[in-house]
């Protein structure tokens, strides 16, 4: 009997024909890795239309100088430029998306992360104390969106990862994770 499918299936149907597209057209029609191609264009942005595949939540944020953002170490909260003890998290996170013909690791840096959550990686982080599995509910929750993405290298020379530069949800359903973590935690 027919029926009307959920989201969740919709989302699993997009992930597994994402992976499909990924595998078979790479193969069909030869076409070279991305990341490569980018790697030989200079100053070259690339947009793709992609699934998330998964989120790295084992680290989703880092400290920074409250004053300059300069990076601050995790054994001192006093920055050695300006010697300011105040000090802010911003969001770092690493997420696998596939497009039609290959599957990339991502860094998604504060401000496209902050549209994405609609929250500070600071309100997300105190979140996530109260509520001990949202990080990996966050991972479920984008898995399988579509978005359309802009990709640029990597400006530090010893990266590995390119940098995700904008994020534009293709589902009109979409809504920000911090809105849809307080619906699943029942917060206000």
């Amino acid at each position: 009997m027919w029926r009307y499918p959920e989201e969740q299936d919709l989302k699993e149907f997009v992930f597994s024909f994402a992976l499909f597209l990924v595998l078979h057209k790479s193969l069909l029609t030869g076409r070279g890795n991305l990341k490569r191609e980018m790697e030989e264009e200079e100053g070259s942005r690339e947009r793709v239309t992609c699934a998330v595949l998964s989120i790295d939540h084992s680290n989703m944020h880092y400290r920074v100088c409250g004053v300059c953002e300069r990076t601050l170490s995790t054994a001192t909260l006093l920055c050695a430029f300006c010697n300011s003890s105040h000090s802010k998290r911003l969001f770092r996170i690493l997420m696998s998306v596939a497009t039609d013909t290959d599957v990339l690791t991502l860094v998604c840096f504060d401000r496209v992360a902050t549209t994405l959550f609609g929250c500070s990686a600071d309100h997300f982080f105190h979140f996530a104390k109260l509520h001990p599995f949202s990080e990996v509910t966050v991972s479920e929750i984008l898995k399988g969106e579509m978005f359309t993405m802009t990709l640029s290298k990597p400006m530090n020379g010893n990266a590995q990862n390119l940098r995700l530069t904008s994020a534009i949800p293709l589902s009109s359903q979409f809504r920000p994770v911090f809105e849809v973590l307080k619906q699943c935690y029942g917060s206000p």
